[in-house]
């Protein structure tokens, strides 16, 4: 070889290098950015469930509550019979609502999740 294409094989080697180096770069960032999005996605998660968990049992409590002091009230068949449906009103209210609310939350994990993805996607 020649000293004019050995030093063309040095360059073109060393622009291979230099664009592995810059490849590998963005790979690390990109991984890195992944690892923090996903790291708070799972923060953001456990944060809902802990709320969703104390209001559950917030409500719970007060739904008990109101069932004691119906059953206090309570002196006949009849009584029983409308404290009875009036509860399993409450209750299947309550279990509405907490439904609403889990679909809400998947949708919103879902979104996140999507939005975590869609922004890997694009680098």
């Amino acid at each position: 070889m020649t000293e004019q294409s050995q030093s063309q094989a040095a360059d073109v080697l060393s622009d291979a290098g230099r664009n592995a180096s810059e490849y590998l770069t963005k790979f690390r960032a990109s991984a890195l950015e992944s690892a923090v999005g996903a790291q708070r996605l799972f923060g953001d998660e456990v944060a809902f469930a802990r709320n969703e968990i104390l209001d559950r049992v917030q409500t719970e409590t007060r739904l008990f509550g109101e069932f004691l002091s119906k059953l206090a009230e309570a002196h006949s068949v009849k009584d029983y019979v409308g404290m009875y449906e009036t509860c399993g009103r409450h209750q299947m209210d309550f279990i509405q609502r907490d439904c609403e609310r889990l679909f809400k939350h998947v949708q919103h994990s879902m979104n996140a999740a999507s939005r975590l993805f869609n922004i890997e996607a694009q680098k």
